[in-house]
């Protein structure tokens, strides 16, 4: 590995109009189009490495933009020259002192930066012939603590803290591997729910679930309360009183509607709340899950750095932890956020509601449970059932888990055709050299 130099990165605006169909249709994203700012890393000898960002649409040009600003760190480097050093790499990418000013950490330069990072542990994780998770959990807590930028965290999680726990999570780790190899991680599905379907759609899809295997389902509310209040209850109708109902608002109330409305939807069950408001308001989430206490809240999808997780942890404004594979700057900030919720106690269940989202949370959840949590109590990852087709390795989904993924990467490589027919605009392809 040590003379794999990237040569060049390519950069592709790629887009599914997912939105002829409703799917990804919620109270606030109302015609999402599947889309990502995707890069590979070509090398000088052989191996690529691929990387994406999700978006729904409009505004992938400007991820790609900042894409292709952002591939001047890596064209030219030897892999090693990165990965001896990952936390000074990724704070190259977030502390360019001119283009740190558009963020900084978040928006669209935090989104194209999770694409690079992404891209180089697909290369990495290819180079040394692992799965991204396997290479994750080969690694002494030394190694994986200095992937991690403690920087603006240090107040709530020290290194050392991290290295003991990760040191204690290493006894019975190949128990739990054994456990993921033959039962997978437990998924739940939101393909049942989107709030564009219609009634009969719902609940054929959830009786459809239901035959798979599916015990876990997830509704799209924030619409109309009596649209709301009649979903609910044909979704629970459906999967019956010993199945798991969570309900998402996608952002769509301010805080006083929020608590009001979760509280009218208290009696179908619901096993969270899902971004009732503002993904920002860290104070707004920790009153709506004071004054509603029998619902738990959840969110962390659109929550843009391990800051923003932090404050929501040591608020006590969330119970579960929602982490997004490309929402944060890729798998490095993705560990920090992971850690962090281990020393607060709080489940991680990663969103995966995009293409290619699935593929990227399956390793992270892999590697939660083998290495930090060591537990899968109250944790589910979220699966839609959308793109996988387009995908060379694709998740693989048995009686409501995810199985390990066997192959080397990180699972996102794309099949050359799927780029040249949903490549934005005219089929036009960026390439640096």
């Amino acid at each position: 590995m040590t003379d794999l130099r990237i040569s060049g990165v390519q950069v592709i605006d790629l887009r599914f109009p997912t939105s002829r169909e409703s799917i990804g249709s919620d109270a606030v994203n109302k015609d999402p189009d599947y889309s990502a700012a995707y890069c590979i890393l070509e090398t000088n000898h052989g191996p690529r490495g691929f990387g994406l960002t999700f978006t729904l649409g409009r505004g992938t040009e400007l991820c790609c933009e900042a894409l292709r600003y952002l591939s001047r760190y890596v064209v030219g480097r030897t892999l090693s020259s990165i990965t001896d050093d990952f936390c000074a790499f990724s704070r190259e990418l977030t502390g360019d002192t001119q283009f740190r000013w558009l963020g900084p950490e978040k928006g669209v330069i935090h989104l194209a930066t999770a694409a690079l990072i992404n891209a180089v542990w697909d290369l990495y994780a290819r180079a040394e012939g692992k799965p991204l998770w396997k290479l994750l959990a080969d690694m002494e807590p030394e190694c994986i603590a200095s992937i991690v930028d403690f920087h603006y965290i240090s107040d709530a999680l020290r290194r050392d803290e991290a290295i003991a726990l990760l040191r204690d999570r290493r006894r019975d780790q190949a128990t739990r591997l054994e456990h993921l190899g033959s039962e997978g991680i437990p998924a739940y599905t939101t393909s049942v729910g989107w709030i564009g379907f219609s009634d009969e759609k719902i609940v054929r899809l959830c009786g459809e679930a239901l035959a798979e295997g599916w015990t876990h389902f997830k509704l799209k509310v924030g619409g109309d309360p009596a649209d709301d209040h009649r979903r609910a209850g044909l979704v629970r109708s459906k999967i019956g009183p010993s199945n798991r109902l969570m309900m998402d608002a996608n952002q769509k109330w301010d805080v006083d509607e929020a608590i009001q409305r979760t509280r009218d939807l208290q009696q179908f069950d619901p096993w969270w709340m899902e971004e009732p408001t503002s993904p920002d308001d860290v104070l707004g989430h920790a009153r709506i899950r004071r004054e509603v206490p029998g619902v738990r809240i959840a969110t962390g999808e659109h929550c843009q750095n391990r800051v923003m997780f932090k404050q929501f942890m040591q608020a006590q404004a969330i119970d579960v932890c929602q982490i997004d594979s490309c929402r944060l700057a890729g798998v490095n900030e993705n560990i920090a956020v992971i850690l962090l919720a281990a020393k607060f106690g709080i489940p991680v269940c990663p969103h995966a509601g995009g293409v290619g989202l699935c593929e990227y949370v399956q390793h992270l959840a892999a590697f939660d449970y083998l290495c930090v949590s060591g537990t899968l109590e109250n944790r589910v990852v979220e699966f839609v059932d959308h793109l996988h087709e387009h995908f060379v390795d694709p998740v693989r989904i048995r009686r409501g888990h995810y199985l390990l993924p066997t192959q080397p990467g990180y699972s996102i490589e794309i099949y050359p055709e799927t780029l040249r027919d949903y490549s934005y605009p005219d089929g036009r392809v960026w390439r640096s050299a």
